[in-house]
């Protein structure tokens, strides 16, 4: 299973953001600072993070990154998409055969698939709160996913 570099800084950043910023932008130097990333790198990352809504930016002394919207909303998987990342668990892209075996699907091919299609529901029901807030992220998502199906969780 394959997750970049991107997409493991993007959710890390945006954390950082969801527990320090009590609704006052963060500085990416803070950011960097505290999670030992390259301030370099996370104006790249928030350039993507800003176009896609998820953050707002402030300019001047003072300024810098807040949340677009409240951490209840955003979910880790819209973190993930909006710095161009998707989970790759297969050699070969998506349901293409261009890089299994021999121009063919591998014998694994439906199963690491399915594996990745999983960690994308995963993670598309798992939000920044649910994160910031150190909930029990296996239980968030069944719970979630419950509620989308009208069934009473499993506790």
């Amino acid at each position: 299973m394959k997750m970049s570099t991107k997409g493991r800084y993007a959710v890390m950043a945006m954390i950082d953001i969801g527990q320090n910023s009590a609704g006052q932008p963060v500085s990416l130097a803070e950011i960097a600072d505290r999670q030992d990333i390259s301030q370099e790198y996370l104006e790249q990352l928030f350039s993507k993070l800003r176009r896609a809504k998820i953050v707002e930016s402030s300019r001047g002394p003072g300024g810098g990154y807040r949340l677009a919207r409240d951490a209840s909303e955003i979910a880790v998987s819209d973190i993930i998409l909006a710095v161009d990342e998707a989970l790759r668990v297969t050699r070969c892209s998506g349901d293409a055969v261009d890089g299994c075996v021999k121009g063919e699907q591998c014998s694994a091919h439906d199963l690491w698939s399915s594996l990745g299609r999983q960690m994308m529901h995963f993670l598309g029901s798992i939000t920044l709160e649910d994160v910031c807030e150190k909930r029990n992220l296996a239980l968030a998502a069944t719970i979630k996913q419950a509620k989308e199906r009208h069934v009473r969780p499993i506790a």
